[in-house]
């Protein structure tokens, strides 16, 4: 059980892998003398040791070699060469290090102004998935004056204002490029770039960011803006009867910033003075807005405030956030009845590419838009076309996949099982150096490393097709690195094998402890998987551990009450132990909800406290209430939990399991007098 952990599981440094030793690093023992002495000369950043130790790696030819070639050239990076970083490049080409070290070094001579070198390098980093480096290149080719250094169809301004954009916090090279594009005789960015940013800014409440960009649009106006985010109330309450533009912008932030705390005021605002005099683009932002804070705090007046903003004007660009929560409050609207042609108007309107980026999107617009169906021949065919749009959304291996079968009423079926591997195929994958080099790290707990290394072989890998991927994931398998295993069967597409997907390490203790717990083993399994991913030394952030990601309070108070005698925390980490307690304490969650699994899958990752609150005010479809948690990490975790148990219902002997008997059909208020799950568990 874990309180919103954020970041997923850790392992332990130097904990041993569960699985074949030798299969993993080519022979590497665990107890690694060279490796641990550079990771000490990492830690200490060690120069002289780092160099004479990569330089011993190499010639032994030892399998982690470019990763302490690569310690010891980051840590005399700002004094490196041109020369040095090229002759890097050739030593391990095409590897992760090597894109590794490029992106640092982008960084480096982005620091240093050198654009020509940067424009050289640019085109050969392979992951390009750093915003700096994004904003670095937007300052590169707006100083040597070409075209764009990677093939885009998009003028340098848009592509510029992209990288601007997605800068969450105010670094170096973004804050640069908005401050050089917006100066000069001819500025590329203008007063429309700089609101798009301050808007995003107020909307993710970055106060850095939003002041930096403020210090763009002049003084009388920044002044003004700042004082609208920092006491928006006095700000609002203080404002004259008559504003120019930038006045109203000013109004509009002070109006959202509100909205965060307080939609009742904010609603109060609107409707006394503020919607009257506001254009109507800034009117339909702060509706958007106030819309959005309602619904995440399931308000049962949301809905309302998006019916304003869709009223206030022509539609303007709204954020994916704000997009997904007008989904989500009609939903909810109408005591959970749902208002079906809200969510049919705004998922018309939403952006095709976020519509089909979320499966939950289709799934509720061929809802929507068989509910909203008229009667005769035109209604006729808007249904036969919600069903044909379910029926394209049918999938046996996710949430919404399982739902739209279910609701169509067909009979759907696990995937079969592919062809076998052959041993060429095997081969492949054991000689692929990358694999091998990711399954080195993992085993010497440098786990991070190892996940980024993996996930980068199997950029080359993924080109092969389908079953070079199961390969891959078939060499994790046999190592027992469940994570690689799992995630890496996940990215076939038509060679689905469902042992590697959905495997059942530990299944005889699971089994035992499911029984005795009165759980049917496919809940715990499904749970697991989304938990942990199997890896039994899984630790997050806030300190949940084990198989199951116990917190350590909530294990001392299972343990008393499942009667495990003489408990000790540092027991967590057995595995009958941490199944056992994991299990106790899912089976109290059940018992306190009355057996719900979508709330019990919620408490489990959030608290019960916070599930006992979101089942409050109104009476729901079982579905859409999933949809509408408030928590992301939460919403996608019950979602995932539930889908992936019925999955495992039909693995271990359920031929005939289906989601909604897990889901359920609805959820409301607990009833009156019965006990709150909040008070009675931890």
């Amino acid at each position: 059980m874990r309180v919103l952990k954020f970041a997923w599981v850790m392992v332990a440094a130097g904990a041993a892998l569960l699985g074949s030793g030798a299969s993993l690093a080519q022979g590497m023992a665990v107890d690694d003398p060279l490796m641990a002495a550079a990771r000490e000369a990492w830690r200490q950043r060690d120069r002289a040791d780092l160099a004479a130790l990569s330089e011993r790696a190499q010639a032994e030819q030892h399998v982690l070699s470019s990763w302490v070639d690569y310690w010891a050239l980051f840590s005399r990076l700002p004094s490196a060469t041109t020369a040095d970083v090229q002759a890097f490049y050739r030593r391990w080409p095409g590897s992760y290090v090597e894109d590794r070290l490029r992106n640092d070094w982008l960084l480096e001579l982005g620091k240093r102004r050198d654009w020509s070198a940067f424009a050289v390098d640019y085109p050969r980093f392979r992951m390009d998935d750093d915003r700096e480096v994004h904003c670095m290149a937007g300052l590169a080719e707006h100083a040597l004056g070409q075209g764009p250094f990677k093939p885009s169809n998009e003028p340098f301004k848009a592509r510029a204002l992209a990288a601007w954009l997605a800068q969450r916090e105010p670094t170096e090279a973004c804050t640069l490029l908005g401050q050089t594009l917006s100066d000069g005789a001819k500025p590329v960015f203008g007063r429309q770039e700089h609101w798009a940013k301050l808007r995003s800014s107020v909307e993710a409440n970055r106060l850095a960011t939003f002041k930096r960009t403020a210090n763009l649009t002049g003084r009388h106006q920044e002044a003004g803006l700042v004082r609208a985010f920092d006491d928006p109330t006095r700000f609002l309450l203080r404002q004259a009867k008559s504003q120019s533009r930038g006045e109203l912008e000013q109004a509009a932030v002070a109006l959202v910033r509100l909205a965060a705390s307080d939609t009742d005021r904010t609603a109060q605002f609107m409707r006394q003075r503020w919607s009257a005099v506001l254009p109507p683009d800034l009117a339909q932002w702060v509706w958007s807005q106030l819309g959005r804070q309602a619904a995440q705090r399931l308000e049962p007046g949301a809905h309302a405030f998006f019916e304003r903003a869709l009223a206030s004007g022509p539609l303007q660009p709204w954020g994916d956030d704000t997009w997904a929560w007008a989904v989500r409050s009609a939903l909810r609207a109408h005591e959970g009845a749902g208002d079906w042609a809200l969510v049919h108007r705004v998922l018309d309107a939403m952006p095709e590419a976020q519509r089909q980026a979320d499966p939950a999107w289709p799934y509720w617009h061929a809802q929507a838009q068989y509910r909203t169906a008229p009667e005769g021949p035109a209604g006729d065919a808007a249904r036969r076309a919600a069903r044909a749009a379910l029926q394209a959304q049918v999938q046996p291996l996710t949430f919404y996949g399982q739902l739209a079968a279910e609701d169509l009423g067909l009979t759907w079926r696990l995937p079969p099982t592919p062809a076998p591997l052959t041993a060429a195929e095997r081969q492949a994958a054991a000689q692929n150096p990358g694999l091998s080099r990711a399954l080195a790290l993992i085993r010497l707990g440098l786990r991070s490393e190892g996940v980024r290394e993996w996930t980068f072989s199997l950029r080359d890998i993924a080109a092969q097709g389908d079953r070079a991927l199961r390969a891959a994931a078939q060499r994790a398998c046999d190592a027992e690195v469940w994570d690689r295993c799992i995630n890496t069967s996940e990215r076939t597409r038509q060679d689905i094998d469902l042992a590697q997907r959905y495997p059942t390490p530990f299944r005889t203790q699971v089994t035992q402890h499911a029984q005795a717990a009165g759980l049917h083993p496919a809940d715990p399994f499904g749970l697991i998987r989304q938990e942990s991913r199997f890896i039994l030394d899984a630790r997050s952030g806030p300190g949940a551990s084990g198989l199951m990601q116990v917190m350590p309070a909530t294990a001392k108070w299972t343990a008393k009450k499942i009667g495990l005698r003489d408990y000790q925390p540092k027991q967590i980490h057995d595995a009958d132990t941490n199944l056992q307690i994991g299990m106790g304490y899912l089976r109290h969650v059940l018992a306190a909800f009355d057996g719900a699994l979508p709330l019990a899958a919620a408490a489990y990752n959030a608290g019960p406290g916070r599930p006992t609150r979101w089942r409050e005010g109104v009476r729901m479809d079982a579905a859409a209430w999933a949809e509408t948690v408030p928590f992301t990490e939460t919403r996608d975790y019950v979602k995932k939990v539930l889908a992936n148990a019925t999955v495992y219902a039909r693995l271990l002997g359920q031929p005939e399991a289906q989601l909604r008997q897990r889901l359920g059909q609805r959820i409301g208020p607990r009833p009156t007098g019965s006990p709150n799950p909040a008070e009675s568990l931890p």
